[in-house]
């Protein structure tokens, strides 16, 4: 596990600005665990990074409905809120169909571990602020952060090239 970053916000434009700066550091298909109690800001992050991809409808969080998705013009981003689900891994075969070929999947309520995350990013407040850190939690992801790459195509190119 990395730290690769860690920021205070105090207004929402921190909170844009968090959004602008962390996207070219996940690659397509990235699978992001957000972590923060409620009220965090959790969803408005969300709602940012897919403004960020260009999507202009309205961002909500689905905690009855479990997931949403927003089309943008680099793929999908699947919204999930696992907070109402009492056995998270009934999900997981779902998560992974939802991964392929959407540009970010991102998980509030998740466990990093069992869900094997890429990346997690917590929002904890601090009095008016609220501290974020993004972590990365699988070695070895250098290369893709750097390429944009999806995991899948770095194994895809290593199986092909030797």
């Amino acid at each position: 596990m990395r730290l690769l970053l860690e920021r205070t916000l105090t207004t929402l434009e921190d909170t844009q600005a968090l959004a602008r700066e962390v996207l070219p550091l996940f690659p397509p298909g990235a699978l992001v665990v957000l972590q923060g109690p409620l009220g965090a800001g959790k969803t408005t992050l969300v709602r940012f990074l897919t403004e960020a991809l260009g999507f202009t409808g309205r961002v909500t969080s689905p905690s009855y409905t479990l997931i949403h998705t927003y089309p943008t013009p680099e793929g999908p981003v699947v919204h999930v809120d696992l907070y109402r689900l009492q056995d998270p891994k009934l999900l997981l075969p779902h998560l992974e169909a939802a991964r392929e070929g959407a540009r970010l999947l991102l998980v509030e309520w998740g466990d990093p571990e069992t869900l094997e995350a890429d990346f997690l990013l917590r929002l904890l407040p601090q009095g008016e602020k609220r501290r974020a850190t993004l972590w990365q939690l699988r070695p070895g992801q250098e290369e893709g952060i750097q390429q944009g790459l999806p995991r899948s195509c770095k194994e895809l190119c290593v199986r092909v090239c030797v």
